[in-house]
């Protein structure tokens, strides 16, 4: 089959999601929201299609449209703090370290729908470097797929959105990519169902070179 999707793509600036895109941290979020799932009498296999992406509180107001929000926070606070405490089975996406190393002088940003504490325990337990512009979900107002975020980290970097290029995993994250006018490199299984403009398995498959003129070319491997 010819590929759908082109094979390269040409940014300025990167913004990356954390998890699902550099940090593998599926084995602990099902963990937590099945949990979750039992304590509110709903099926875990429907919550666990919906939690990929979004603030935990947002994800409640999905799948729990009639509570009040207080109530989401609440559980989203004990939820995050629950997530944090585990990271049993946390671990890079493979091609997450070299990735990383790759593009370590280079415009970049994460754009995470964690907080702080949490970016921070998965980011150190997969042994991956913590890029120093980050948004996290105290930086923001809305969740994913708002696309407050990636907008609030192509401001940071100094680069119109135009010229950014997305890293996710997530329905909701490529929605808020898109969202920003951002062009979006899907990473793993769950991003191809999607129609990201590149899409790759993992981060072995993906070449960074940038050139003098600041440009940064992405492009895929076999």
């Amino acid at each position: 089959m010819p590929a759908v999707t082109p094979a390269t793509l040409t940014a300025r600036a990167l913004l990356l999601d954390m998890d699902g895109t550099l940090v593998d941290s599926d084995a602990v979020v099902e963990r937590c929201w099945r949990r979750w799932a039992d304590r509110q009498g709903l099926d875990g296999d429907e919550v666990l299609k919906v939690v990929h992406g979004r603030q935990g509180y947002a994800t409640m107001a999905v799948l729990l449209p009639d509570r009040p929000m207080a109530e989401n926070h609440a559980d989203n606070r004990v939820m995050l703090a629950e997530e944090t405490a585990d990271l049993d089975g946390v671990v890079p996406v493979l091609g997450a370290p070299a990735f990383l190393a790759a593009i370590a002088d280079l415009p970049h940003a994460l754009v995470t729908s964690a907080d702080t504490a949490l970016a921070e325990a998965r980011m150190g337990a997969a042994a991956l470097r913590m890029p120093t512009t980050r948004v996290t979900a105290e930086s923001v107002g809305a969740s994913k797929p708002d696309p407050e975020g990636f907008l609030k980290g192509a401001a940071d970097l100094g680069f119109d959105p135009a010229d950014c290029v997305v890293f996710e995993d997530s329905e909701a994250g490529i929605q808020a990519g898109r969202a920003a006018g951002m062009r979006i490199v899907g990473v793993g299984p769950r991003a191809a169902a999607f129609a990201p403009d590149l899409h790759v398995p993992d981060l072995t498959h993906l070449r960074v070179d940038a050139a003098a003129d600041g440009s940064i070319t992405l492009t895929t491997l076999p």
